[in-house]
């Protein structure tokens, strides 16, 4: 009968356990989306695991970036085991989503922090250079950011700029000496991305900076 009991009351125990953490991992979620750090802080604070995936193996961080929920970020970003390289399922890091959203001091937050700058597959730069935050696409050459990364289709950052971001970006990634001359696994150079993008007089320039590369140094004016 004792031995019973004592499994009934484990039993029991460990039910309010589940429906505890149950209940933790939705408040999160919500509180992340709802920008409330303080809820955050205080599940952490109650041993809530701050690398937490949502059902469709978001990350807590990620997804507070991609709202922007900085104050909820910010809350994670001071847990001691929190993972700042934890990927989704889409193989994108914190520091390719502040990257994209162009939050400068959030990428230096994350590098400082040891985000990694480079990774196989698609890279941080690869979506700065999607947007028009030079100071960001800065950032990351400063520190070592491959200025050719190839992503699985072998597209590289210049790429990604001549269609999605802006000439500045462009101008700033080939002065630092990215190769305009390479190619994706379908063929298309940086010069027919932009023309992919009606963006005729941007793959002029990048043409004309492709006919002097091989000839030109990145430091020495293309």
């Amino acid at each position: 009968m004792k031995k019973h009991l004592r499994k009934l009351a484990y039993a029991l125990v460990v039910a309010g356990v589940s429906a505890a953490h149950a209940g933790s991992y939705e408040s999160f979620f919500r509180a992340l989306k709802r920008d409330d750090d303080r809820t955050v802080t205080t599940l952490l604070q109650r041993g809530f695991d701050p690398n937490t995936a949502d059902p469709d193996g978001h990350v807590g961080l990620t997804l507070a970036l991609k709202e922007p929920s900085l104050k909820a970020a910010a809350a994670l970003l001071q847990h001691p085991q929190l993972d700042v390289n934890r990927l989704n399922p889409a193989g994108e890091s914190p520091l390719m989503m502040a990257a994209l959203k162009g939050e400068l001091a959030w990428c230096q937050r994350l590098i400082e922090r040891g985000a990694d700058v480079n990774k196989p597959g698609w890279t941080p730069l690869h979506y700065a250079a999607t947007g028009s935050s030079i100071p960001v696409i800065e950032l990351l050459l400063e520190h070592h950011a491959f200025i050719d990364a190839q992503s699985p289709n072998k597209t590289t950052p210049l790429m990604m700029a001549a269609r999605y971001g802006s000439e500045e970006a462009v101008v700033t990634l080939l002065d630092a000496g990215a190769d305009p001359t390479m190619r994706n696994e379908r063929g298309l150079s940086a010069a027919d991305f932009a023309r992919g993008g009606e963006r005729d007089r941007l793959a002029e320039l990048i043409e004309r900076r492709s006919a002097t590369y091989n000839t030109a140094s990145p430091s020495s004016p293309k």
